[in-house]
């Protein structure tokens, strides 16, 4: 992983990405010569970090944001960067470090490696050891908060990455406010630290799902150290027998479900890279930077649109729907029930296969019914709240991720199985 500063002010990030041939770090994927394309972008979002290097990485793994033809050579270089986005300096690591836990690397840590075990778009992670056990200390590139700033200063950008995750036909304003909001929040260690416990205590009594455990006296708001899981990556893991693989997914559909119906929280990064596979179906879930809240109203909705979902009652369904959503009778309401319909068919049709064509179509399927939204007068169009924006990214990222396991499972029967968990 090469040294690299980040980029900070607007116009230099700006002048970077127009270097590489397009106006924002998005207009680069839709570029329409490919290698060459993907291996530019690659160079100048990695180099960038920020939110740019996040749209280079989604678009290496969530189906159907590159254009089919030229998807292959999209994944191979972008895979790159998701893998590992350029390391910060090791003098500019380190000082970082004493400055933040207020004393010197050799007294804070009784073993320090300076190779970074991951780098990503905010942070990067070392391999260290407190009081005999091995930790992973993830550490905020330097200059990478005023990075950010100045991206969401950069309207293109931000709206590139709005359309990225599928959000062109929200409340533009609300919508910026929330993913600004929720970009800001991952820059604070601190906040990431409170939904490790969180997340933790919520599942502590899951023998299959694993959060690693902070160590607070050496966490602040850019440094943030838990302890150190060993297993397989996501590649690895994808190669693993098709037993293993529906293990693994049963699991994570569990974590993800039932921390959105019973725990009001869901992680909206459904990064590959945010799992650590183990043996008997075990998965631990790391990285928590970016979690969107459900409010009570919400979650009592989309548990009655799961429970009506896998008992296959479209009337029930469509009722919980609207609750949910807020729409009213009419073509913007068939359209969006049209679309939520094809996002529930793991449940609907369980025992399920989701493949990478469905995850695409998912995806596509929210493009076109955007179009055709566009298309509807004004008082056709029902405002969808900006608070729901994030379940785009938890959906097609997240089923972009179990598309890459190629197996059948009985989605129905996870969530049954902590459906009494739930109140009402």
């Amino acid at each position: 992983m090469a040294d690299r500063r980040v980029p900070q002010g607007r116009l230099s990030r700006l002048s970077r990405l127009a270097a590489a041939g397009a106006r924002s770090g998005a207009g680069l994927l839709l570029s329409k010569s490919s290698d060459g394309a993907a291996a530019a972008t690659a160079e100048a979002l990695g180099t960038l970090r920020g939110l740019a290097a996040k749209v280079g990485q989604m678009a290496s793994y969530v189906d159907g944001v590159v254009p089919e033809q030229h998807r292959a050579a999209y994944e191979l270089a972008m895979g790159k960067l998701r893998a590992a986005a350029p390391s910060s300096s090791i003098a500019e690591v380190r000082a970082l470090v004493e400055a933040e836990l207020g004393g010197p690397i050799d007294q804070l840590f009784e073993a320090w490696d300076d190779v970074p075990v991951a780098s990503a778009s905010i942070g990067q992670v070392h391999r260290a050891r407190v009081r005999g056990v091995d930790v992973a200390v993830k550490v905020q590139h330097p200059g990478v908060a005023r990075a950010i700033e100045s991206d969401l200063e950069n309207a293109g950008l931000v709206e590139q990455m709005v359309g990225v995750l599928g959000g062109r036909r929200f409340d533009s304003k609300g919508v910026l406010g929330v993913v600004k909001q929720r970009f800001r929040e991952e820059l604070d260690y601190r906040l990431e630290a409170e939904r490790l416990r969180a997340f933790k205590a919520l599942h502590a009594g899951e023998p299959l799902a694993n959060v690693p455990a902070v160590v607070d006296d050496r966490s602040t708001k850019r440094v943030l150290t838990t302890e150190f899981v060993t297993g397989l990556g996501f590649e690895e893991a994808c190669a693993r027998s098709a037993a293993e693989r529906e293990a693994w997914a049963r699991t994570m559909w569990r974590f993800v479900f039932r921390s959105n119906l019973l725990g009001g929280m869901f992680n909206a990064d459904p990064h590959p890279g945010n799992y650590i596979f183990q043996e008997g179906g075990k998965v631990t879930f790391i990285d928590f930077g970016c979690v969107q809240p459900i409010s009570a109203a919400n979650r009592k909705n989309a548990h009655a649109m799961h429970r009506a979902a896998i008992d296959r009652n479209e009337e029930a369904f469509f009722a919980a729907a609207r609750g949910l959503i807020g729409t009213r009778p009419g073509r913007m309401e068939d359209l969006i029930f049209g679309y939520v319909r094809r996002t529930f068919r793991p449940l609907s049709e369980s025992p399920f296969h989701i493949t990478r064509e469905y995850a695409a179509s998912c995806v596509e399927g929210f493009k076109e019914m955007g179009a055709a939204a566009r298309k509807l007068e004004d008082h056709e169009v029902t405002p969808v709240s900006p608070d729901l924006f994030f379940i785009n990214r938890l959906q097609f990222g997240f089923y972009s991720v179990l598309a890459r396991f190629d197996v059948e499972v009985d989605y129905a029967s996870v969530e049954q199985s902590f459906f009494h968990e739930l109140a009402g």
